[in-house]
């Protein structure tokens, strides 16, 4: 099925204005982080240390008790989430690190009492405990391989197509990336939600699917460069013009439309079945899966290209710019 052409290049400050309300707020959001948590977003228990329990008790439990257990218990800010384990509930606590293990083991212990106490009998099936020193190494290493990345497609794109296409894609995966922190920076100040070394690692796919995108949309562009001033009929007007780069983007981007949306749309669908049937666990991998992928194909067709015409735009005008002579 072909999808009606659209005047993409045409509406340009639209697409661009709508990037700047999407990505306004995650700014924000991550000014409001850094201000409340010294990060750009809230860091989970593998950035700060910490443990993950995993208990499975005998009959239905509320979550609110068992958060509150966990405030009386001197855990406060701990995390509790339900989730399905081979087809039984769990519920899943996440606490925060303590300098003394001593101190670390009473505390367990006590919670254990109480749980056992109030909500009646449980199996532990796993205890976690998250290092505080691994937490700023994978960090770090996460940094690093997010700069390496950037560092890599701009040496790939500039090698393939030529420099202004590079800086165009690589405005379009910032942009991608300011969404995606952004949202997740807002859902920490708004919700407490932390973000772990998964969130990294779905930055760093949609990344490469963003990238992917925006480089089958320019590699169009620059096969159809060669119709750069040939002649063709205004279908509206009925007026012969000469095509532009303008217009031979915009060709490029309907042309490349539709794989785009259907592409993008089967791995929706798949995360969609994921976040909805997966269980708790990966929801918020899945999450940042999701909005990445909607803003990564939003960025290739309506970001990266309208920016690549507006930069070559630009820099015609400065050559034909001649200056006045007294």
């Amino acid at each position: 099925m072909n999808l009606p052409k659209v005047d993409i290049v045409k509406y340009r400050n639209w697409w661009f204005g709508i990037s700047l309300f999407l990505t306004i707020p995650g700014i924000i959001g991550i000014i409001m982080c850094l201000v409340e948590f010294h990060a750009p977003l809230k860091p989970g228990i593998d950035f700060t240390g910490g443990s993950i329990m995993q208990y499975e008790f005998e009959k239905p439990v509320d979550l609110q008790e068992v958060r509150d257990i966990l405030e009386k218990g001197g855990l406060t800010g701990s995390q509790v989430q339900q989730a399905q384990i081979g087809g039984q509930e769990v519920i899943v606590m996440r606490t925060k690190a303590l300098s003394d293990e001593k101190q670390d083991e009473q505390l367990k212990r006590k919670l254990n009492e109480s749980l056992g106490e109030k909500l009646g009998p449980f199996k532990v099936l796993s205890v976690d405990k998250v290092s505080g020193i691994v937490g700023p190494e994978l960090l770090q290493n996460g940094l690093l391989a997010l700069f390496l990345t950037f560092a890599a497609m701009v040496i790939y794109i500039r090698f393939r197509f030529m420099i202004d296409y590079a800086m165009c894609a690589i405005a379009a995966l910032v942009h991608d990336v300011l969404v995606l922190c952004g949202f997740f920076a807002l859902m920490g100040v708004l919700f407490g939600t932390e973000v772990d070394s998964l969130f990294i690692s779905a930055v760093l796919t949609v990344i490469g699917f963003s990238v992917h995108d925006t480089i089958v949309v320019f590699d169009r562009v620059r096969e159809n460069t060669k119709y750069i001033g040939s002649k063709y009929t205004d279908q509206v007007t009925g007026q012969e013009h000469k095509k532009t780069f303008g217009d031979v983007a915009n060709d490029s981007v309907n042309q490349t439309l539709a794989r785009s949306i259907y592409t993008s749309l089967t791995v929706v669908i798949t995360l969609l079945a994921l976040y909805f049937l997966g269980g708790v666990t990966t929801r918020e991998f899945v999450l940042a899966m999701l909005i990445g992928i909607a803003s990564g194909t939003y960025s290739s067709i309506f970001n990266a290209s309208c920016l690549l015409v507006w930069w070559r735009e630009f820099k015609s005008k400065q050559k034909n710019f001649k200056p006045a002579t007294a």
